[in-house]
């Protein structure tokens, strides 16, 4: 455990240090977000605050990390550094979303073959088809969360110190290690993008984004539970970050029932949009969200000693409440101001959805 408060402090330090200086870097070389309709900010802001994010991940793990699990650690590195620089080069010239998508797909099969995978089933094809969906799903799912100040970064920390609990609880070093670098990261990094009393002065960007839903949804799978059956502790990580899950297929629902493209039409269709559609200014929306996470967080936690009648008494019960949420905004598209939106053709996709 002094392993992993050294890797969290140094993280920490290494994000709230090395933020301004590539935010002065994104502004000299122009990589901005700009305004546009589709956005709630006003003024073009700096991307690349995920390259502090990554770097000081990287260098914390690299430095004070256990050497024990060093292949299962160099798949994760490599896999996140392919996705990062993925993620810098998007929002420096932009990409082909087919091309991020292959990209995405090499990193897990990466992390597949260092030994971080599903192994929920005999069938070695079945999971690592698993494992490929549920990385390149939840990679993006944090991109397209990446809508308002402090969100993305903020599920992403209350993501990691969950896992950095569970991975305590059940003395899973690699992942306690993992979890203590993403959570010193994202609160050093949100000290720049998550400002109770003024706008965020740096955006994480897809590198960002990118880079926290892969370490993310590598840390799902890493994570084990010796004291319960596979059947019940699958449920874990869907749980934990059923929050991007949830808001993406909201987007993706939204926009096909309107006709669109779901992934490469942007829009102010979020759940985080819909929340200051309904009332709530942007802060409020941001912290109910981290409140959300929370409490799945908490039910995450109870699943890993729930009973398998238990255990999917309470799967049944979180899967009615997400169908319904689901259909109940979705049906509140016109009535919140959600329609087709009237993009100028060509305008390139919006950072984070």
């Amino acid at each position: 455990m002094g392993n992993d408060m050294l890797i969290f402090a140094s993280a920490l330090a290494l994000a709230i240090g090395v933020t301004p200086l590539v935010r002065s870097m994104a502004l000299r070389a122009g990589i901005v977000d700009r305004p546009a309709a589709r956005k709630v900010h006003l003024t073009p802001k700096p991307l690349l605050g995920g390259v502090a994010m990554y770097l000081a991940f990287v260098v914390a793990l690299l430095v004070f990390s256990d050497r024990f699990n060093l292949p299962q650690l160099f798949g994760v590195l490599v896999g996140a550094t392919l996705v990062a620089l993925s993620g810098y080069w998007d929002d420096w010239r932009g990409l082909r979303p087919l091309f991020k998508l292959v990209v995405q797909v090499s990193a897990a099969l990466i992390l597949y073959l260092s030994g971080v995978q599903v192994l929920l089933f005999r069938a070695e094809p079945v999971n690592l088809f698993l494992t490929l969906v549920w990385v390149v799903g939840i990679t993006n799912s944090f991109n397209l969360l990446d809508n308002m100040d402090g969100l993305s970064g903020g599920v992403a920390a209350v993501a990691a110190a969950f896992f950095l609990l569970l991975a305590a609880m059940n003395k899973q070093i690699l992942v306690a290690s993992l979890s203590a670098a993403v959570l010193g990261a994202c609160l050093g990094f949100l000290r720049y993008n998550f400002n109770p009393f003024s706008p965020a002065s740096v955006f994480m960007g897809d590198v960002g984004a990118q880079f926290l839903g892969f370490v993310l949804a590598a840390l799902g799978i890493k994570l084990r539970f010796f004291g319960n059956t596979n059947m019940v502790t699958w449920m874990i990580p869907v749980v934990m970050l059923g929050l991007p899950v949830f808001d993406t297929s909201l987007v993706v629902v939204s926009r096909l029932r309107r006709g669109l493209n779901p992934l490469t039409t942007p829009g102010k269709d979020h759940l985080s949009h819909r929340l200051v559609a309904m009332g709530m200014t942007q802060r409020e929306a941001v912290l109910v969200l981290y409140l959300v996470s929370g409490a799945l967080g908490m039910v995450a936690v109870y699943l890993t000693q729930a009973s398998l009648l238990e255990a999917y008494l309470l799967g049944v019960v979180l899967l009615l409440v997400y169908v319904v949420a689901l259909a109940r905004l979705v049906m509140l598209d016109r009535k919140l101001g959600i329609t087709t939106p009237r993009e100028v053709a060509g305008e390139p996709t919006a950072k984070g959805g």
